[in-house]
């Protein structure tokens, strides 16, 4: 107990609730790029049908994920407690020394993931799509689950909803181009060699997951249904 009430304990409890987080993030990704596959979205629908026909294992990885989701947020909070009473009288002026934006950008980053994953749950989770000819009380009635793939591309026609989606995207990849070389410092990768490789895997990673997820959104934008 004593280790997790740590500032090392506490890292190593963020770092392992990201990596729970990333993998979400990456397997959920590579399930709805499905949406490109060439058959009128039968090979997206085909894998939310399997996803759901595990419910057990379904809601298994669900529990997971939120608890990761708490752990993150808490040992986050608890970090920054630590930091100012660490120093209780700030700074007299403040700067960032060669941070990069992605270091940045964590926390008003943190805030709009928190308000984003809030959204999608009501947009995609739970049928609350928003489109402009229906209020969103009668497509909540409307929306069919079955067909998931006319809810992304119908969901993205509302154009606020899509550009909301993409800012939420950037703000991930810049999350987890940090998030993942923090995590690489933390399990004590200190090598200059290895050091320069994981902040190049962690730039690509998050590149590529917001490229991904954007292609998604654009995809809904202006594809027909």
């Amino acid at each position: 107990m004593r280790l997790f009430q740590s500032t090392i304990g506490l890292k190593i409890l963020m770092a392992l609730s990201g990596l729970v987080g990333l993998g979400f993030v990456v397997g959920h990704m590579l399930g709805n790029l499905q949406i490109f596959i060439p058959d009128d979205g039968q090979s997206l629908n085909d894998y939310a049908a399997a996803l759901h026909a595990n419910a057990a294992l379904l809601w298994v990885a669900r529990s997971v994920l939120l608890v990761s989701i708490v752990v993150h947020v808490v040992t986050v909070i608890k970090l920054n407690r630590k930091i100012k009473s660490a120093r209780p009288i700030p700074y007299a002026s403040k700067g960032w020394l060669g941070a990069s934006y992605a270091t940045r950008s964590m926390r008003i980053g943190g805030y709009t993931l928190f308000a984003f994953i809030i959204y999608h749950l009501l947009h995609l989770t739970w049928g609350a799509q928003v489109l402009p000819e229906k209020n969103m009380a009668t497509y909540m009635l409307d929306a069919d689950h079955r067909d998931v793939y006319k809810n992304v591309v119908m969901g993205f026609k509302f154009y606020p909803t899509a550009f909301f989606y993409i800012i939420a995207q950037v703000m991930l990849g810049l999350h987890l181009t940090h998030g993942i070389h923090s995590i690489s410092r933390t399990i004590g990768i200190s090598n200059p060699v290895w050091t320069e490789r994981a902040g190049k895997a962690a730039v690509a990673t998050g590149v590529g997951i917001t490229a991904g997820n954007i292609a998604i959104v654009l995809f809904g934008m202006f594809a027909g249904v």
